[in-house]
């Protein structure tokens, strides 16, 4: 009878030490980035490749650099409700003639959704519905080269969709 209740305790003692894994999946969905399209100015109906673009976030010191791409994803900030983003065209030319900066402000709500035990929390963001987003010229010469901005999805849930097209 001793050797049952020793097995028993010692099996207790083994197994009470084991935790559940918990390992967050890749497929699970985590905060989505803004999805942005660019199109022709001249036909919209049309993507058009960015070429050298790069982007810098305020309060950042890294460049994203997206180069032949019609499609971007980038991150908002998920302390604060907005995020602002510098938009430079031509990023790497050697003649600064060419390159010319962009600045837009994105203005949104946000919702901390928990996801599980192992991914913890992720962030939903929707565009503020009257006033989305607000674009600046990092210099008044060289003008806007976004001439378009459209917001197409103000619930920024997933990565599936497209949330804003430019046209340039």
């Amino acid at each position: 009878m001793n050797r049952i209740v020793i097995l028993v305790f010692l099996v207790a003692v083994i197994f009470s030490g084991c935790e559940k894994d918990d390992i967050c999946s890749e497929n699970t969905s985590t905060t989505p980035r803004l999805i942005i399209d660019f199109y022709d100015l001249t036909n919209p109906t049309l993507t058009k490749n960015v070429t050298n673009l790069g982007i810098l976030g305020e309060g950042l010191n890294t460049v994203i650099l997206f180069n032949g791409v019609s499609k971007i994803q980038i991150p908002l900030d998920i302390t604060r409700d907005i995020s602002k983003y510098q938009f430079i065209l031509n990023y790497e030319n050697s003649n600064p003639a060419f390159i010319n900066s962009d600045q837009l402000q994105f203005d949104y709500t946000r919702n901390n959704v928990y996801v599980s035990r192992a991914c913890g929390y992720k962030t939903l963001f929707t565009l503020d519905a009257t006033n989305p987003f607000t674009q600046t010229d990092s210099e008044s010469l060289d003008g806007l080269w976004m001439k378009n901005i459209t917001v197409l999805q103000s619930n920024i849930s997933n990565e599936n969709e497209t949330h804003l097209s430019i046209s340039f």
